[in-house]
């Protein structure tokens, strides 16, 4: 299939599902939490007391103080403010019954979780990217840096809290490539300050545009929202994480609501198995102040709804073979958003976008499969 994308009505028959190439589903379950290259000492100075200065960024391009070895203006970063797991994989032919014990191919640990995910896809596509989060003091949160820093990620507000250990998910990974997650969230549910440091908001108020997701408190997600709206900065809600309603007080200061199917149908109540049915499911995502909806529909591609126009489909760009789908919303989300903010048109960001997600499915694991921006760009070249 070659990505190609149009504006559609709700009357123009919806692409069949590709179910060898869903590269952006996965089901996930929240439990309560029980427990540039090179890489330096892991202490990481906390953002509440001694966190590194943020350089100041300009938003407004007219006004960026030029690059004096360049005389090029800096860009405003990517800033991701959300969740860092270590994702446990085990390899199965099939999901076990309920009551059943099957045996795993194999089993391993790999940095993941929809934030870090976000944050280093951001930085491998060559945007400055800057993290805000947190890890436990445990072997686990050394991985999760390891994998920030390793990928290019600026880590100066990444915080160790010593009383909650790193978020980790288990992934079981079917043979098809597809995954189911159940989710523990740990350092990233727990532990977080009342209110933001300034240093942390700061950074928010200083970037380009700001990434969150739903597996962190909603109470930090909407400081951050809120304080990205006083900057005028654009703001990306990746609808995946928590299952409990979105708050208005967040929607309210939210930009784009990017969901997938399932998380747009559990978060309306509406059924979205028909794009007529999307169409409505979104439109009430309107009605709650959201101007524009990016969904993701697996192997049918993605929508971008925005309110009072045509959306815009973009079909998927076809996989050579299907690893593993666990980082492809993840992957499709940021790539949006550095198209996004580097001034390229919607249809250019969704093309950019499912480029890369493709990419992401062929190789396993979440972090490991993030694409690097030549890649993606020879691909487009490519179709």
């Amino acid at each position: 299939m070659s990505g190609s994308m149009s504006s559609i009505s709700p009357s123009t028959p919806w692409p069949p599902r590709s179910p060898s190439n869903n590269i952006q589903r996965q089901s996930a379950i929240n439990l309560k939490p029980s427990t540039k290259f090179s890489i330096p000492n892991f202490s990481i100075p906390s953002r509440r007391k001694n966190s590194k200065s943020f350089p100041s960024f300009i938003v407004n391009s007219a006004a960026e103080p030029a690059n004096q070895t360049t005389g090029k203006s800096k860009p405003a970063p990517l800033v991701v403010v959300g969740s860092a797991n270590a994702d446990i994989y085990v390899e199965i032919d099939r999901l076990p019954k309920e009551g059943e014990t099957i045996s795993a191919k194999t089993g391993q640990t790999l940095a993941g979780g929809k934030g870090a995910n976000q944050a280093v896809c951001g930085a491998m596509l060559s945007y400055p990217t800057y993290f805000v989060g947190q890890i436990g003091k445990d072997a686990h949160g050394k991985l999760i840096m390891e994998a920030l820093e390793g990928g290019g990620v600026h880590i100066d507000h990444l915080t160790e809290v010593s009383e909650e250990p790193t978020g980790h998910a288990v992934v079981m990974l079917q043979s098809d490539g597809q995954n189911s997650i159940i989710i523990v969230g740990g350092s990233n549910m727990c532990g977080w300050p009342e209110n933001l440091s300034k240093s942390d908001l700061e950074t928010v108020k200083n970037a380009g545009i700001v990434l969150l997701q739903r597996e962190i408190p909603d109470s930090i997600n909407i400081q951050v929202a809120k304080a990205a709206r006083t900057a005028g900065v654009p703001v990306i809600l990746d609808a995946g994480g928590m299952d409990s309603p979105i708050p208005v007080e967040l929607l309210k200061h939210v930009d784009i609501l990017s969901p997938n199917e399932s998380e747009l149908a559990r978060l309306t109540g509406m059924e979205t198995e028909s794009f007529e049915q999307i169409s409505l499911a979104v439109a009430k995502c309107h009605q709650l102040g959201v101007k524009e909806v990016l969904v993701k529909l697996g192997g049918r591609g993605s929508a971008l709804f925005t309110e009072g126009k045509e959306p815009i489909i973009q079909s998927i760009i076809e996989a050579k073979k299907v690893i593993d789908t666990t980082g492809a919303g993840d992957t499709f989300t940021a790539a949006y958003a550095v198209a996004f903010v580097e001034g390229k048109s919607k249809v250019e960001c969704l093309k950019f976008a499912a480029a890369a997600a493709s990419l992401c499915v062929q190789v396993k694991g979440a972090i490991p499969s993030m694409p690097r921006r030549k890649a993606v760009l020879d691909l487009l070249q490519s179709i």
